[in-house]
């Protein structure tokens, strides 16, 4: 379980450099500015989760159960908030806008937020 957080952050750190390059250069010719600042949203959004995934596999053995959900939010959930947001943005530049997306962005957002309330629950629970 170390291994495969530390490798998926590895992974959506490589992606969000290249996503964020690609966006800086390519995409700021067909992006209006929102576009732009949400896709860079996405991109900061990855990069930090992706850091993050990092440092707790390397801090965490991710025996327990609350170790291991909490990786598993940082996971989908950075991969449903940032990749809807470039779904949106890149759909929405070529004028079809794909608005299933719409609803994924705040699920993923949301996981996000279980996981760094698990994080400062492990926290707290050592603590005591």
């Amino acid at each position: 379980m170390v291994l495969l957080a530390q490798c998926i952050g590895a992974l959506f750190g490589l992606l969000a450099v290249i996503f964020g390059a690609f966006g800086a250069h390519a995409l700021k010719k067909t992006f209006t500015e929102d576009q732009l600042k949400s896709f860079e949203t996405g991109v900061k959004y990855q990069m930090y989760h992706a850091i993050l995934l990092i440092v707790l596999g390397f801090n965490f053995n991710l025996e327990t159960a609350l170790e291991r959900n909490m990786i598993y939010c940082f996971i989908l959930g950075t991969f449903l908030f940032s990749f809807s947001i470039y779904g949106l943005c890149l759909s929405a530049s070529k004028g079809k806008k794909l608005r299933f997306l719409g609803p994924v962005t705040p699920i993923g957002g949301l996981l996000l937020v279980v996981g760094w309330t698990m994080l400062l629950y492990s926290f707290i629970k050592n603590l005591v």
